[in-house]
């Protein structure tokens, strides 16, 4: 009989009059001492003929045969784990004296002595009961602990040391799935992490080609307005749409889309000295450049990458050009600007055909010498002197003292500036000076000074000496001398900006020729600069390009190189920047990412660049120049 058989003898209404507290202490030992507690109550309960029963009953249970049942664990022990003297570990599977139901009474009564005989005893295995230890699903059964006193031999021990081995095995492939788990999951993160980034570019790139079809659609209106004919006023021949403030994108041949992005696809070759400046009329048209010590800036076809002339009058090297549909002009170290129509170079005057259209007693004019005119009067300028002869130069302008190194026109109006520290405003019809700025007397009149800049030129210093600082070294080592102090202009309406070599930006009001407020920041002078509505971008030598927010005057975003900056042109879209480097620095304004052009590019830094919409050109001191496509 089971221990489960034995505790069906008892009633139902006998367990349910029973506490709870009584009931989870019944046991085998409570049934031995169930005669002796008869003898008065059970509980303060009147003992029933039921109760009698069980007793009469518990010496015939106690010695009946108990067999082991099916399902039954035969190597679980009644007594829970211990702990050995040594703290040591758990036995696997022990083999410990089997207790029978006599024993157990035995000891609940009292006439064991003591636990020593207990070890002595032989008990049959025929009154052993085995109790099933149920535990936690999930949790591994404790092993039984190790006596001190017990000598297992060395069979027992190797037999639990494969055992634990085993487990180990289990847990390390255990662990190998779980690993593989958290690896796929790590795959299917980044998976996601790739899809979300494909995404985000795919955001961009909607983004960009919403600010591309919003700037085609203002250049297509600004083209409208521009082309739209006017009966009260007569169109002149220096109206021109400027292409530096083109929003719109270009329109270029179907030949070009079909060209790798970022690589250079021509080289125009012909100058012996690093480029100092160039300028185009648009993607695939007409190209100016000069270079360094050249009086003779170059015209190029950039349909064909061929010369096609050469502009011949400035006395001294050309340090800046513009040129804007077939008008040109370009300022020299000689003090002089030249207003060129290049509709009128070709190789025929170039080879010095102008001497056969002179008449008899007039001298040649030629690289800017003295001419005699038919009235036996000598001019040094164009200006006087273009009715003589017919050449590609329009008009002079003569005004400046030192060399001129910038200059920006737009319809009728021209601003130029120059080492002699002003800047000059012409009327392009009249080729008149209708304004002088003195950077000298608006930096005496600051209200503001640079906060602890040290830049070699300050204040009235300036007066005695002549403007030279040293550029910090090209990528390729090499270095200049510096001697442009006033490094770019540009003007909109009556708002005049420009960028001088006290590292100052300074916006000036054309119609009193004062400069109304200064932006500081810059610790180099102003290489070059750009402004729209809302930003203005100025590149220094102090290695950073700088946009600032021309409502309030504060730095809006500041961009660092690794060397100086000597040309920079930007849109809504990105920012293209000569760094010092062979490479062009492009800066991507959605993504804010930088990336440079390089292939088949430049073998020497860049310094010179222009570009419209997916079409740049960038001169370099290797003396060439290079078309590239966005």
């Amino acid at each position: 009989m089971t221990p489960r058989m034995i505790t069906a003898t008892v009633s139902s209404r006998a367990r349910g009059a029973i506490s709870a507290k009584t009931v989870s202490k019944m046991n085998f030992a409570s049934l031995g001492r169930a005669p002796l507690r008869l003898t008065g109550s059970l509980n303060g309960r009147r003992v029933t003929s039921r109760d009698l029963q069980v007793a009469e009953a518990t010496q015939e249970l106690l010695g009946a045969d108990v067999p082991e049942p099916d399902g039954v664990a035969s190597d679980v022990s009644l007594f829970p784990p211990r702990k050995t003297a040594q703290g040591g570990g758990q036995l696997r599977n022990v083999d410990v004296p089997k207790v029978g139901l006599r024993k157990m009474g035995l000891h609940a009564r009292g006439m064991l002595e003591d636990e020593a005989e207990d070890a002595h005893s032989v008990i049959s295995e025929d009154d052993v009961v085995l109790v099933d230890q149920t535990r936690p699903r999930g949790k591994r059964r404790p092993r039984a602990s190790l006596s001190t006193t017990k000598i297992l031999g060395k069979d027992e021990l190797t037999r639990q040391a494969q055992e634990i081995a085993a487990d180990k095995e289990n847990m390390h492939v255990r662990r190998s799935l779980i690993q593989s788990e958290i690896s796929e999951v790590e795959n299917k993160i980044k998976a996601l992490d790739l899809i979300r980034e494909q995404l985000d570019r795919d955001l961009l790139r909607i983004q960009e080609d919403e600010l591309e079809l919003d700037a085609e659609l203002q250049g297509i209106q600004e083209r409208l307005e521009f082309e739209q004919p006017t009966s009260k006023h007569h169109k002149s021949t220096f109206n021109t749409l400027p292409s530096r403030r083109r929003k719109g994108p270009v329109f270029l041949p179907s030949e070009h889309d079909e060209l790798p992005p970022a690589m250079a696809f021509m080289t125009l070759e012909g100058h012996s000295t690093p480029i100092t400046a160039l300028d185009f009329s648009e993607p695939y048209g007409t190209l100016v450049s000069s270079s360094l010590d050249d009086p003779q800036p170059r015209v190029w076809d950039l349909m064909t990458g061929s010369e096609i002339g050469r502009l011949r009058g400035h006395r001294g090297g050309v340090k800046c050009v513009q040129v804007e549909d077939n008008l040109c002009l370009t300022g020299s170290e000689d003090g002089s600007i030249r207003l060129w129509d290049l509709r009128l170079v070709d190789d025929d005057w170039e080879r010095g055909g102008l001497s056969d259209v002179l008449e008899e007693g007039s001298t040649t004019y030629h690289d800017g010498e003295l001419i005699e005119r038919s009235d036996y009067t000598k001019s040094g300028t164009a200006s006087e002197a273009g009715t003589d002869y017919e050449g590609p130069c329009v008009r002079t302008f003569d005004g400046h003292s030192k060399a001129v190194s910038a200059l920006y026109f737009e319809d009728e109006c021209l601003v130029t500036g120059a080492s002699d520290k002003t800047l000059r405003q012409w009327d392009l019809t009249t080729g008149q000076c209708v304004l002088t700025m003195d950077i000298l007397w608006a930096i005496s009149h600051s209200q503001v000074a640079p906060p602890g800049s040290q830049l070699p030129f300050s204040g009235a210093a300036a007066g005695t000496g002549t403007f030279a600082v040293p550029t910090p070294p090209y990528a390729d080592g090499s270095w200049d001398m510096y001697q442009d102090f006033v490094g770019a202009v540009q003007f909109w309406g009556y708002g005049l900006v420009s960028g001088s070599g006290d590292g100052a930006v300074r916006m000036w009001d054309m119609r009193t020729g004062q400069a109304h407020r200064t932006l500081l920041g810059h610790t180099g002078p102003i290489t070059c600069l750009q402004f729209d509505e809302i930003h203005i971008a100025s590149g220094s030598l102090d290695k950073s390009i700088r946009i600032w927010d021309v409502r309030s005057g504060g730095v809006f975003e500041t961009l660092k190189y690794d060397h100086g900056v000597t040309a920079l042109q930007f849109d809504t879209r990105k920012i293209v920047a000569a760094t010092g480097e062979n490479g062009v620095k492009i800066y991507n304004r959605t993504t804010m990412q930088h990336s440079t052009l390089r292939t088949n590019g430049h073998t020497r830094p860049v310094d010179r660049l222009r570009y419209m919409d997916r079409y740049l050109a960038s001169g370099g001191r290797d003396s060439t120049m290079k078309i590239w496509t966005l």
